[in-house]
């Protein structure tokens, strides 16, 4: 069924740095680690509304693609938000006020239950957490506003989608549109939590900004381990193709999989637009290196021109390839998802959560690719759908459907 596959001109970079009988040692662990993910997973597993989302085999399109087994992490019905986002910005806000709780009362112990009744509200609600976003993360720090009962601004790039503005606004924040990209809108929020006493709770880190981005990750790791639990008892995937962003996605996942599995970890590959590929950049060049243009992808949440600091910490020495997809790549694979393409259950994804399984699918169909990615017919791959139909009106104008006409959604 080769027919399936997307029409693509991926572009493959394998990282001479990256090292498979590396140990994960005391450098990565003081960014992400198990012993930190332990106290997360304990928190967010006890939110109302926590349950863990469907690793689903995609039999068909593993066919199409000719590989031996093909895993998609569905994140499209996490918590109220449709994101695996919901992970990290909300844990971020939790973490951030119940230290700033316990500063201000010492000798306090301050639990989430503590701030969904309001028993500190007089200290929090005289906080404010801000963040940039492409609306994913600021809908997520957004919603943990509400819950723990504090202010919110989210500042957004000119080009977010109206919906994903709404989306956020309904948790009670107030949205700021900047005229620029997303590392504008970052900037802008720096600049005014400076100046007006805020709390930045971003998923990048940069320079004198590190400690909240940790928090961020290690929430992500949840979705991580929840796959790792649900994969068949005798299988492991030899290839892993994540979305990329400003790394804290693919370092949340590289980490937890090179901390837990060790030397039997699977290959790695990182995935960005061909127009936002900072981490692609930051490959070749072997340091931290921004993308240069406008930015312009369809895959908004992706959308990223710098890359995070700690993520790329992780990145250069656990990825093993940087690869970079068209957007119509993006776009044709929520198209096969949405119609069941090759026999599989219909799902809904989002144009940004597909992008690990558009890379596989465009991969598996250029020779040239596929070998410098070692995509034998045995292979065994996962990839995290990250997000559901997050804008229903962007997900109709590119699917040509509503995401609730969709069979099975």
């Amino acid at each position: 069924m080769p027919d399936l596959l997307p029409p693509c001109s991926p572009r493959v970079f394998h990282n001479p740095r990256a090292d498979q009988d590396r140990a994960y040692g005391p450098s990565e662990r003081a960014i992400l680690s198990r012993a930190a993910f332990e106290e997360a997973r304990k928190e967010i597993t006890a939110w109302p509304g926590y349950a863990p989302t469907p690793l689903r085999s995609l039999k068909g399109l593993a066919r199409a693609a000719g590989i031996d087994r093909l895993w998609y992490k569905d994140e499209s019905a996490r918590f109220a938000l449709g994101s695996f986002k919901a992970l990290g910005g909300a844990y971020a806000v939790l973490r951030l006020l119940a230290r700033e709780v316990s500063a201000r009362a010492p000798g306090v112990p301050v639990t989430a239950l503590d701030l969904v009744v309001g028993r500190y509200g007089t200290i929090t609600r005289a906080l404010t957490v801000t963040t940039a976003t492409d609306g994913n993360h600021g809908r997520s720090v957004a919603w943990g506003a509400q819950v723990f009962g504090c202010g919110c601004v989210i500042y957004v790039p000119a080009k977010c989608s109206e919906g994903r503005q709404r989306a956020i606004e309904e948790y009670g924040a107030r949205v700021v549109r900047v005229d620029g990209t997303y590392d504008d809108a970052v900037r802008r929020a720096a600049a005014d939590a400076a100046a007006n006493g805020w709390f930045v709770v971003s998923d990048t880190s940069y320079t004198g900004y590190m400690d909240v981005p940790r928090d961020v990750m290690q929430g992500y790791a949840l979705m991580v381990e929840e796959a790792i639990s649900q994969l068949p008892a005798s299988e492991r995937p030899t290839h892993v193709f994540v979305q990329g962003g400003v790394g804290a996605l693919p370092a949340a996942v590289c980490g937890h999989l090179w901390e837990t599995w060790g030397r039997q970890r699977p290959r790695f590959v990182s995935v960005e637009p061909h127009g936002a590929d900072c981490l692609y950049r930051s490959a070749v060049a072997g340091r931290p290196t921004a993308a240069e243009g406008s930015l312009e992808t369809v895959m908004a949440g992706l959308a990223c021109g710098e890359p995070s600091l700690l993520a790329w910490a992780i990145l250069e020495r656990g990825a093993d390839d940087f690869m970079t997809i068209d957007d119509s790549a993006a776009v044709a694979t929520m198209r096969l998802l949405a119609e069941g393409a090759a026999g599989d259950r219909p799902l809904v994804a989002g144009e940004s959560g597909v992008a690990g399984l558009a890379a596989l699918l465009c991969a598996a169909g250029d020779p040239e690719a596929r070998a410098a990615l070692g995509l034998a017919p045995d292979a065994r791959v996962l990839v995290f759908g990250t997000e559901g139909a997050t804008d229903p009106a962007v997900y109709e104008d590119l699917v040509g459907r509503r995401p609730e006409a969709v069979s099975g959604a």
